[in-house]
């Protein structure tokens, strides 16, 4: 049989009529087989769905019924045939096989029902082979693509900056520490301060790369290794930079929702759910928030920061998105620009996604005067050494700007409303696991 990319047909196609009638050539994997007499049925999988193959004894050649018969669950093979229309199969079409030829059988695939949750982290590899994963890669693959045309749109450039830095973003705590050549450095825990960089030159960037925190959690919402979207913008004020993260929620929500039918029902998710994403949010300063969270059975002290709990006091039921704005600067990190008008609080944001599925976004408008920037760096008791190169960001002909970070799988976990984070990234680092 040839091999040639032209020859064979993807099963999407079949499934939309394209083939009725025509004889077809397909290759993938083995989803499910079974054999009654002289009949063997086979459903194939590639990466755009599934079809059943039927293959009568008295209609192939010897090798093909071989081949047909002796095949696992995900044996990868090649079937020629022809496609009728037939209600009774998934999906509505059936390929009537004239030939089969295994590719590779391979052995007893080791996955079957009913396997635990640590079992099938332990075979992750082969395991984002079900339809599930293979649903839940392709959609993050679709919203990456709509954060990124989002930005284009916006006039945003992507830039790239180091991931081995000499100090941290976020505190020392929730560092990873690498021997570089002798000498202690730390995998990043945000892009931010290297993006604030390009904006005297680029003015309104973004990045998208990975983010590392040493942090001992065991949430279904903390990941040890994740994807951060980074943008700053360069004279936005942290107004301007709500609206922009308000705008961009809703424009990945309502394209997803429009364009993806297909994946949402193989997740059992409803379009409906996600096209009720439009602006405006609620917005509510951090005072509010905590004496809302009150009023609905928390006991949250002024001063704290939210924990799980008070997440899901503050957005169950809500159908978008919540802003909380102006946090203590205490507990926030030591760029981020204090209120003039209210000294003690932030210039900053934590967007909330519906029913305790976690902070998406968090943000503010930045420290953009030198004497401000040392004052911090000297309150936080950070080595303003690590910093020379950020500070000096602000000797040179420094602006008003602001920016924000987004997890990436914080956003595909809400927008999929998947149980667990790990679900949303192909390989999880977790505290408890680096394997595989």
């Amino acid at each position: 049989m040839k091999t040639s990319e032209k020859s064979f047909a993807f099963i999407s196609e079949i499934l939309q009529g394209k083939h009725t009638g025509n004889s077809v050539r397909i290759r993938g994997w083995v989803h499910r087989q079974r054999t009654s007499g002289g009949l063997a049925f086979i459903v194939v999988r590639d990466s755009t769905g599934t079809i059943q193959c039927a293959v009568k004894k008295d209609a192939v050649d010897e090798g093909s019924w071989k081949d047909a018969t002796e095949l696992f669950v995900e044996s990868s093979l090649e079937i020629e045939g022809a496609v009728k229309e037939d209600k009774r199969a998934p999906g509505g079409y059936e390929i009537a096989a004239t030939q089969a030829k295994i590719i590779c059988k391979g052995e007893a695939f080791p996955i079957a029902k009913d396997q635990s949750v640590e079992f099938l982290l332990d075979t992750r590899h082969l395991w984002l082979r079900s339809q599930k994963l293979s649903a839940i890669m392709k959609a993050r693959h679709r919203i990456i693509h709509y954060l990124r045309e989002f930005f284009e749109k916006e006039s945003f450039w992507e830039v790239a900056p180091p991931i081995i830095t000499k100090a941290g973003c976020e505190g020392g705590s929730t560092l990873f520490t690498v021997d570089y050549f002798g000498k202690p450095a730390y995998l990043t825990q945000s892009s931010q301060l290297y993006a604030e960089v390009f904006i005297t030159a680029l003015e309104k960037v973004f990045v998208l790369a990975p983010s590392f925190r040493a942090e001992p959690s065991r949430t279904v919402k903390h990941l040890t290794e994740y994807w951060h979207l980074e943008p700053e913008m360069a004279y936005f004020d942290y107004k301007m930079n709500i609206d922009l993260q308000e705008r961009m929620i809703e424009y990945v929500c309502q394209k997803f929702a429009k364009e993806n039918a297909d994946l949402l029902e193989a997740l059992g998710q409803k379009a409906e759910r996600l096209l009720k994403v439009k602006a405006p949010f609620k917005r509510m300063k951090y005072e509010e928030a905590v004496k809302l969270i009150n009023e609905r059975g928390g006991k949250m002290k002024s001063g704290e920061d939210f924990g799980a709990d008070e997440e899901m006091f503050l957005t169950k039921g809500e159908e978008k998105p919540i802003f909380v704005t102006h946090f203590p600067k205490e507990i926030k990190a030591f760029y981020m620009r204090e209120d003039p008008h209210n000294p003690g609080f932030a210039l900053c944001d934590d967007l909330y996604a519906p029913d305790g599925h976690g902070e998406l976004i968090g943000g503010s408008e930045r420290i953009w005067e030198l004497d401000e920037l040392l004052g911090r760096i000297k309150e936080q008791n950070l080595k303003e050494e690590d910093y020379q190169w950020y500070v000096d960001l602000r000797r040179y002909g420094s602006v008003p700007h602001s920016g924000f970070g987004l997890g990436i799988e914080r956003l595909v976990k809400w927008m999929l409303d998947l149980e667990h984070i790990r679900d949303a990234i192909p390989f999880p680092r977790l505290i408890n696991r680096v394997y595989p």
